[in-house]
């Protein structure tokens, strides 16, 4: 019966994905990160949703009136050159059939992120896709969160499937999500989903705690660090923030704040002193071959040439070997440029979160633009951080997130550029302050708070 639920619901969308390549996006962003797919068990589990979902919005794009491509960002011309470099690397490496399986998903992974610029070109658009995403990563927080309380602190020790199949990728897209989350619920109107939406995070971040991956870990406190430092009433964002620690550490397992403890003396324990061990043979193999790298996947192919001391294992063959970093990774099998672009990459995505929001805290006491600057960044930094410590370095979520800030720089100038819509709050103003007095944990009162994209009209889409 879900079977045959899930095949009707997604071929009665075919049609629309065709007619308006936006919603193929979301429908595809829905598949991706959802993976609706891997909640069946019949015939509908094997087809091949994804594909002909992106079939049907490309060949509605083209077959549509002339559109731009692409928004000419300086961050689409470099994932389009860590296509080539990571390319290049891999056709002097001789790779087998599985590695350009992998290099063709890559670039499959940049093509969307690129088709995301194209079509997301409203407000509306921006904030429909926002939520498709972290509801979809939010289903699971609820969901793997709900089981834990209910099994009395159960391991998630593999997720849905795709990108998030490891349980330490899915803590890391939760962790994303969390800001995702709570700007969501702070921008909503309606207060039953606001309700929702903060039951989600707590839940989310219990997830986050049940895959015992101490990437994800830091990678969550990174985000929720930067909410409590954005918000408009740190001092009680501080002491909110303390207080979550407080009951995060009396309910946290035995072992895993045994497993959190290895953070401060790595080489005492196996994992951790594994990764520093593939950091090491990451940078000798990034030294010996520093332009194209050893070809991309080729990280335990070369392992061998590179290690000085293998274990019985890894000489059989039978040992997992990986970088442990999404760093580490692209400097070791794709060379020192590719690194560069990567770290530029993450770099000007967040210099545009600090810029946009720099600019809309000098027009108004409160605002979506302000709100979702928050939100990327926040999201920004726990991949950031998060991928420091796992082999993630073609990251979905990632790729598609730098296209969405993209985007949501184009629309946020966009709109703070019309003064009569948005008329500039006059610096120092004591009026402007006054009109929303914060209160609590960066609100103000609840019947003259402005939230989410409805607290103004909606401008014309501009040429």
């Amino acid at each position: 019966m879900r079977d045959i639920l899930v095949a009707l619901i997604l071929v009665g969308l075919m049609p629309t994905c065709f007619r308006r390549p936006f919603i193929g996006l979301v429908v595809f962003s829905w598949l991706a990160y959802m993976r609706v797919q891997d909640l069946t068990w019949g015939f509908a589990r094997g087809i091949r949703w994804s594909y002909y979902i992106a079939m049907l919005m490309f060949f509605g794009f083209f077959a549509g009136p002339k559109k731009r491509l692409f928004i000419p960002d300086v961050r689409a011309y470099m994932m389009m050159a860590l296509v080539v470099l990571f390319g290049i690397g891999l056709t002097l490496s001789n790779p087998d059939e599985f590695t350009v399986q992998r290099y063709l998903e890559y670039i499959k992974i940049v093509v969307i992120a690129l088709f995301t610029t194209a079509v997301v070109q409203t407000r509306e658009h921006l904030r429909v896709l926002v939520w498709v995403i972290a509801l979809s990563l939010g289903f699971y927080g609820v969901k793997i969160g709900l089981w834990v309380i209910l099994t009395g602190g159960g391991k998630v020790l593999q997720g849905p499937g795709g990108m998030l199949a490891d349980n330490n990728d899915l803590s890391m897209a939760l962790a994303m999500a969390v800001p995702m989350l709570f700007h969501i619920g702070m921008s909503e109107k309606r207060e039953i989903l606001r309700r929702a939406f903060f039951l989600t995070v707590p839940l989310t971040v219990l997830t986050i705690g049940a895959t015992y991956s101490r990437g994800g870990f830091l990678a969550v406190g990174t985000a929720i660090g930067i909410l409590v430092w954005r918000s408009r009433n740190r001092v009680a964002g501080v002491l909110i923030g303390i207080l979550v620690v407080i009951i995060a550490v009396i309910a946290m397992p035995e072992d895993y704040k045994k497993r959190l403890a290895t953070l401060k003396n790595p080489q005492a324990e196996g994992s951790a002193a594994g990764r520093l061990r593939a950091w090491g043979v990451a940078t000798d193999m990034a030294k010996a071959n520093p332009f194209f790298g050893v070809g991309f996947g080729q990280f335990r192919a070369n392992w061998l040439n590179y290690c000085k001391n293998p274990t019985p294992q890894e000489l059989r063959g039978k040992a997992v070997i990986v970088a442990h970093s999404s760093y580490f990774q692209i400097w070791a099998e794709c060379g020192t440029p590719a690194l560069v672009l990567y770290l530029l990459l993450i770099a000007f995505s967040f210099f545009t979160c600090w810029r946009i929001r720099r600019l809309a805290v000098r027009r108004y006491f409160s605002s979506w633009i302000i709100n979702y600057a928050t939100m990327f960044e926040a999201s920004l930094a726990a991949f950031a951080v998060g991928s420091a410590f796992l082999n993630r370095a073609h990251f979905d979520l990632f790729y598609h997130w730098v296209a969405i800030i993209i985007v949501f720089s184009v629309i946020a100038q966009r709109e703070m550029q019309d003064m009569t819509a948005y008329p500039e709050r006059p610096t120092g103003s004591r009026g402007a302050l006054a009109a929303v007095k914060p209160r609590g944990f960066g609100v103000g009162t609840r019947a003259d708070r402005p939230r989410g994209f409805r607290n103004a009209p909606l401008l014309p889409e501009r040429a």
